[in-house]
């Protein structure tokens, strides 16, 4: 199974580090490999302790289903094919901020997932991070 190397972990933290810089926010980013470990993760000076875990969770959600957070939150709501998914897989995020990352031939290798501020954002932050993978 492809995996994301360190190098490109850490390329996508730095990535989404400047973002948060550029937007004035200071956040959490955690990027997880193939099969939803911690692979590197920073926290901003002054971020949030609380986002800690949600940017873990919204990293580890993203990769277990391989899509956005935010599309998971769509379908999640009450009344919804997948409402309560996130009491699953030990508690999951349903709100953006986690994003799926691909190598070139389009396999998901890890993920992202950002936290710390508002969901537009934490999804433009982690946008940011996947861009840097290369």
């Amino acid at each position: 199974m492809p995996d994301i190397t360190l190098q490109q972990a850490h390329a996508a933290v730095e990535a989404a580090m400047r973002k948060a810089e550029a937007l004035g926010t200071k956040m959490d980013v955690a990027v997880v490999d193939a099969g939803a470990n911690l692979k590197a993760f920073v926290r901003m000076d002054g971020a949030w302790l609380g986002s800690i875990d949600i940017a873990i969770r919204k990293a580890r959600t993203a990769r277990f289903f391989d899509m956005p957070t935010g599309a998971i939150g769509e379908h999640s709501q009450p009344g919804g094919p997948l409402f309560n998914i996130e009491h699953s897989n030990g508690g999951l995020i349903t709100f953006p901020g986690g994003l799926p990352i691909k190598n070139p031939q389009g396999v998901v290798i890890g993920a992202i997932g950002v936290s710390g501020s508002t969901v537009e954002n934490d999804h433009a932050v982690a946008e940011a991070g996947v861009a840097a993978v290369k």
